[in-house]
C-alpha cells in the first residue's frame, strides 16, 4: 500500500507540474500574441489603436460593460417575447422571469452560432492549413516565392505560425539566390581563365609562331593557371571559415612584428610600383589565430598596392587604446564610389570588373578578412579618404577572453 501510495504521489506531483509548465506556456504564448495583435493595431491607427493604448484593467472594464450590454439587450429580447407569449398563455410572475433567463442563455447560443456560420472560423482554419501544406509542398521542390495571406483578427493562435512560416520561406529564398549567384559568379571565374588557356594553347600548335610571341602566350598560360589556382585556394578558405567549426587557435604574439614582416614580405611588390611607405606600428602584444589574422594583413596590403598608381603613397598605422588594437591602412589610390562601399565585403563583388580582372583579383579577398575579423569578435570598415584613396580601418580586441 505505501509502495503503491508513493508511486501515485510522484504520478500526481509529476502531473502538477507538467500542468504547471503548460499553463506557463500557454500564458507566455497569448502574451506575446497580445503584444504582436496589439503592435498591429497600433500600426493600423483608428479606434483600435486608441483601445489599445488604454490601460489593461479599463480594456477588462470595456469587455465586461460590452458583455452586459449585450446580454442586457438579449433580455429585454426575451423579457418581450415572454410577455407576448403571457398574454396567450398566462403564467405565474417566477415562471416567466425564470423562461426569461433561460431564453435569453438560448438567444445568446443562436448569436453565437449566427457568428460561426457567417464567419466560419473551422473552414477558415482547415484553409488556412491547406495554404500552408501547398506552400510546403512548393517549398520541397525549390519555390520559395510562397506568400500565405491571413488576418490576424481571424487567424487566433495560428497567425504567428504563419507570420514565422512566411519569414522563413522570405530567408529560404534569399540564401537560395545568394546560392544560385555565388554558383554564377564561379562559373564565370573559372571560365575566363579556362578560355584563355584554351585560346593560347590552341595558338602555341602553330609553327609559325616567333619564339618571343611563344614566350608570352605561355607567361599568359602560367599566370591564369596561377589565377586558377589562387581562386580555388580563396574559395577552399572562405568554405572552411563558413564552416560550423572554422579552424582558430588563439594565442598571445606581437602585432607589430607580424605587420613588419607582412610589410616586408610584400617588399618587392610596392617597389616595383615606386611607393612611398609611412609605417608607424605601436608596440602591442594580442591574443589570436596569428596565421589568420596574417591572412587578413597579406590581403588588405596587397589590395592597396595594387590599386595605388606607382608614385604613390601607403600608410600602416597600428593603435591600442583600452582593450583594443586599432590597424588602418591607407592608399593614394582612386578610392571607391561611395555607392560601392556597402557591398564590398561581398563574396565575388568587384567595383570595376575589368580592372580587378587584369590585376588577378576574383572578388574573394575582402569577404575572408571579413570573416576572420568577425572571428576574432572585431570590426572592419572602408571609407575613402578626405583628398584621394581609401582607409581600411580594423579593430581587434586585444584579449579573446
Amino acid at each position: 500500500m505505501n509502495r503503491g501510495g508513493s508511486r501515485l504521489s510522484v504520478a500526481w506531483r509529476a502531473f502538477l507540474k507538467r500542468h504547471k509548465e503548460y499553463g506557463e506556456m500557454h500564458k507566455r504564448f497569448e502574451s506575446r500574441m497580445h503584444e504582436q495583435r496589439r503592435q498591429e493595431a497600433l500600426a493600423a491607427g483608428g479606434w483600435r489603436a486608441r483601445f489599445e493604448m488604454l490601460p489593461n484593467f479599463l480594456q477588462h472594464l470595456f469587455g465586461i460593460a460590452a458583455f452586459l450590454l449585450g446580454y442586457s439587450l438579449l433580455w429585454t429580447i426575451a423579457h418581450f417575447m415572454l410577455k407576448g407569449v403571457a398574454l396567450l398563455l398566462p403564467m405565474p410572475g417566477t415562471l416567466r422571469e425564470y423562461l426569461t433567463v433561460v431564453c435569453t442563455f438560448f438567444l445568446l447560443g443562436l448569436l453565437i452560432m449566427a457568428v460561426r456560420y457567417l464567419f466560419q472560423p473551422e473552414a477558415n482554419a482547415m484553409k488556412l492549413v491547406n495554404s500552408l501544406t501547398d506552400a510546403m509542398a512548393r517549398m520541397g521542390k525549390g519555390d520559395f516565392n510562397v506568400n500565405v495571406e491571413v488576418n490576424p483578427r481571424y487567424a487566433g493562435q495560428y497567425y504567428e505560425v504563419v507570420k514565422n512560416f512566411k519569414q522563413m520561406a522570405a530567408d529560404l529564398g534569399q540564401i537560395e539566390d545568394m546560392r544560385q549567384q555565388f554558383v554564377a559568379n564561379v562559373s564565370h571565374e573559372i571560365q575566363s581563365p579556362l578560355t584563355s588557356i584554351k585560346g593560347f594553347a590552341q595558338a602555341l600548335k602553330s609553327d609559325r609562331l616567333a619564339d618571343t610571341q611563344r614566350l608570352h602566350y605561355l607567361d599568359i598560360i602560367e599566370a591564369e593557371s596561377d589565377r586558377l589556382s589562387r581562386l580555388g585556394d580563396n574559395l577552399l578558405k572562405l568554405t572552411t571559415l563558413e564552416s560550423k567549426r572554422p579552424p582558430y587557435h588563439p594565442r598571445p604574439y606581437r602585432l607589430d612584428k607580424q605587420l613588419r614582416q607582412v610589410v616586408l614580405a610584400s617588399e618587392p611588390q610596392w617597389q616595383a610600383k615606386r611607393l612611398e611607405l609611412d609605417i608607424r606600428l605601436a608596440e602591442c602584444e594580442l591574443e589570436g589565430d596569428e596565421e589568420q589574422l596574417r591572412q587578413v594583413w597579406v590581403n588588405l596590403l596587397h589590395n592597396a598596392i595594387k590599386f595605388t598608381p606607382e608614385g604613390g603613397a601607403l600608410g600602416i598605422t597600428l593603435t591600442a587604446t583600452g582593450a583594443s588594437a586599432i590597424v588602418h591602412i591607407e592608399d593614394t589610390g582612386p578610392g571607391v564610389p561611395p555607392e560601392h562601399l556597402p557591398r564590398l565585403f561581398e563574396r565575388f563583388y568587384k567595383v570595376d570588373k575589368s580592372r580587378n580582372r587584369a590585376a588577378g583579383g576574383s572578388g574573394l579577398g575582402l569577404s575572408i578578412v571579413q570573416r576572420i575579423v568577425q572571428m576574432h569578435g572585431g570590426e572592419v570598415a572602408i571609407a575613402n579618404r578626405l583628398v584621394t584613396g581609401t582607409r581600411v580601418t580594423v579593430e581587434l580586441p586585444l584579449s579573446q577572453g
